[in-house]
């Protein structure tokens, strides 16, 4: 099944987001042109799935050697991990 593409200037894309938006999650795609050079695609979204069950995760652990435990403490232990690795946002100055 071929899917609708619908080509588009960015000034006319500007002012209809919302019904461009309704179109691509109806199935079409949205091709946004700047003097009919393509800028940005609109499609619709992978759909995510629910992630890894920790079962999963467990088995992947063993699977690769980890000697890591997953009790009670580890939610814990990985969020002082993360905590101790962030560094300030310190974004370029720009001219």
């Amino acid at each position: 099944m071929v899917k609708e593409i619908i080509h588009i200037s960015a000034t006319d894309a500007a002012s209809s987001l919302a019904s461009l938006l309704e179109r691509v999650s109806e199935g079409a795609e949205v091709i946004i042109e700047n003097e009919a050079r393509p800028v940005a695609v609109l499609r619709a979204a992978e759909p995510q799935g629910p992630g890894r069950l920790l079962s999963e995760s467990i088995a992947i652990a063993e699977a690769r050697g980890s000697k890591v435990t997953l009790d009670g403490g580890f939610a814990r232990d990985v969020e002082e991990f993360v905590e101790s690795h962030r560094e300030p946002l310190t974004p370029p100055a720009w001219d």
